[in-house]
């Protein structure tokens, strides 16, 4: 009997499929890993927007992780939404206790467009619990700025800060380029644990449909490191496969869609 990689994302619920656990999931599925998710919220949205979310209660959090740490080998755990502190603490804890492998942090501070979510004291939580657990973290634009306090106008800023993120105790750090068409191409950063650089570049692909973009890349990157793939073969292939999912867009809803795992898998 074949023994799978196990990777398992703590996050919340997205109901339309497009983001959250679910491109977490796709994400796994897709790169041959045996995905299992670990429920922060429950999300109630489509393509036109968000309508309600449900936290779910710390003490049934609690109960995935021991039931999961006292059955499984898990060699890879990635974070998504973490609502508040209380929850943040609850992860923190047992990312400390158990040994869920390389640990993957998603900040899901900001979206993509800017827009903020999550309040002063959750993220002053964030700062001092989840992101010295970091094997890796992956922050957008927006979140880059808002860890930082730096405008990141250029590239020696970028190199700033993701120095900064390292001095926080993420081990390596990814500095997502933006993907808001100021530029042709999307450059991600890396600085790595040894302290060198890389960059990893995409033409940017004009499209709404986006939805789950971090996520997928995030996760593509725990599901390669379960597998013991280098570090930075495991960025190529998570960039690769983000980037075939945005630009082979997938007719699902009216609006905001999400991007195209299947396409990504058959293209990779």
């Amino acid at each position: 009997m074949t023994q799978e990689p196990i990777a398992v994302t703590i996050a919340g619920n997205d109901s339309d499929g497009s983001a959250g656990m679910p491109a977490d999931l796709h994400s796994f599925y897709a790169r041959g890993v045996y995905g299992m998710g670990l429920l922060t919220a429950a999300v109630a949205g489509n393509t036109t927007g968000i309508y309600a979310q449900q936290v779910m209660p710390v003490d049934f959090i609690q109960k995935q992780f021991d039931v999961l740490a006292d059955d499984f080998d898990i060699k890879a755990a990635k974070t998504g939404m973490v609502a508040d502190s209380e929850i943040m603490n609850c992860v923190a804890d047992n990312l400390e206790k158990y040994d869920f492998g390389k640990i993957v942090i998603d900040p899901v501070i900001s979206t993509k467009h800017g827009n903020t979510l999550m309040d002063d004291d959750s993220y002053n939580t964030f700062i001092n619990r989840l992101v010295p657990l970091a094997d890796v973290i992956t922050p957008n634009f927006y979140e880059q700025k808002k860890l930082t306090g730096l405008e990141l106008n250029d590239i020696e800023e970028v190199k700033k800060g993701a120095k900064m993120l390292q001095e926080m105790g993420a081990k390596n750090v990814i500095m997502k380029g933006r993907h808001d068409g100021s530029s042709d191409e999307v450059v991600d950063l890396l600085l790595t644990e040894d302290g060198e650089f890389h960059t990893f570049v995409k033409p940017y692909f004009k499209t709404d449909r986006v939805n789950g973009t971090g996520d997928t890349l995030s996760a593509v990157i725990a599901a390669e490191l379960a597998k013991n793939t280098p570090l930075l073969e495991s960025i190529k292939i998570a960039k690769e496969f983000t980037y075939n999912a945005i630009s082979h867009p997938i007719e699902v809803g009216s609006k905001w869609g999400p991007i195209n795992h299947l396409a990504a898998q058959k293209n990779n």
